[in-house]
């Protein structure tokens, strides 16, 4: 309730490849993004590795270059 999550267009939903994929008149819910909260989060998944709790030692592991 706390962060807005912005609606995007149902277009990118009912459309696709240049045609119409659904049929008229169908209800979209179309969020840009959702909020997990923190207590269903396991684990950070990334191309170069994966993270439990605690996050802070993990992550900066994976960020150095």
């Amino acid at each position: 309730d706390e962060i807005p999550i912005e609606q995007r267009d149902r277009r990118e939903v009912t459309h696709g490849f240049g045609r119409q994929t659904a049929p008229d008149g169908v209800e979209v819910y179309n969020p840009a993004f959702d909020v997990t909260p923190n207590e269903l989060v396991t684990a950070i998944v990334t191309e170069r590795g994966i993270v439990r709790a605690p996050y802070g030692p993990g992550l900066a592991v994976l960020t150095r270059v």
